[in-house]
């Protein structure tokens, strides 16, 4: 019995989950890319429900009719109804037509490599073993585990991954995009309300991956403005910085790296080729070593190109 009850609890448990992660983005969304996302899945709802409601009214209705010791209709002769069929193939093919239409015009009205507006903010962000990193050429700055983003400025994200192939995804501000070493993606979002969200890898990477999610902090322009010019003292983000932040490990253990208890991480980035260069020694036809792959157990800082 005890048994029967656990395995009755996993759906609950799952949908408990299931609607902490709606909450915590299709419900609330920050950005206009979020708000589209949400009203297509309204949509999607509303047409399924033409079709299940029915289905979990009917049954139902034609068990309590048909049930034991009590007669419906009895025709043994019936083998064929027109409209019954009519109504039972074209209402599918109708509801799937449309969901089609809506499926083709969200997917090229929120293409993640469209801009959405003139003088976007260009951040690098690199995915590691287990930890986020994001560069900001212009403001020759870094921040692990945290994403800061100004209220009402478009932003335009090119993603990789200096280890094995990760997802990128903030909720409230946009869908799921994939980072692979070697290779560039894009994403477009905008913020339009200012406060804290989160975001995450959702793609299984290894032992820290449950710990691989991160704070994405919408701030207003004067706080944004503060917070790019604060941090002039930081430690500075060189190749030797980028080699041991590279290590396999969490954002407790980067803090740990550079002296720090808790709070941001945030870095001077002194180079600025660097997001090009973690691309490209992906591209010099020759595999790159245990030693030089980042998050590898016999991965050594001074080895990295």
């Amino acid at each position: 019995m005890d048994r029967f009850l656990r395995l009755a609890a996993i759906p609950f448990f799952l949908a408990l989950l299931a609607g902490s992660a709606l909450a915590d983005g299709l419900l609330t969304p920050m950005g206009p890319v979020a708000a589209q996302q949400q009203l297509h899945l309204w949509r999607v709802i509303g047409i399924t429900a033409i079709a299940v409601v029915p289905v979990l009214v009917g049954v139902p209705i034609i068990v309590w009719r048909y049930r034991r010791q009590r007669h419906g209709t009895y025709r043994p002769d019936f083998g064929f109804s027109g409209h019954l069929e009519a109504v039972m193939w074209g209402v599918p093919v109708v509801l799937v037509a449309i969901l089609g239409f809506w499926l083709w015009q969200s997917t090229v009205r929120l293409d993640p490599y469209k801009p959405l507006g003139p003088d976007p903010l260009e951040i690098d962000v690199v995915g590691l073993d287990w930890k986020w990193l994001f560069l900001y050429p212009e403001q020759h700055l870094a921040s692990v585990g945290t994403l800061v983003l100004p209220v009402d400025r478009p932003v335009q994200l090119r993603l990789t991954t200096d280890t094995v192939m990760q997802s990128f995804m903030i909720p409230s501000l946009a869908g799921q995009v994939y980072a692979m070493p070697g290779m560039i993606s894009e994403q477009n979002l905008v913020a339009d309300t200012a406060g804290i969200t989160k975001g995450r890898n959702v793609q299984f990477n290894g032992a820290g991956f449950a710990r691989q999610d991160f704070p994405v902090n919408l701030l207003p322009d004067a706080q944004w403005q503060a917070w790019t010019a604060g941090h002039a003292d930081a430690p500075a983000l060189d190749a030797d910085a980028y080699a041991q932040l590279a290590r396999a490990g969490t954002l407790d253990d980067a803090r740990e790296q550079f002296g720090l208890q808790e709070g941001s991480l945030v870095l001077n980035l002194v180079d600025e080729s660097l997001f090009q260069s973690i691309v490209g020694r992906y591209h010099d036809g020759r595999p790159v070593e245990p030693a030089s792959q980042p998050g590898a157990a016999a991965y050594l800082p001074g080895n990295q190109p």
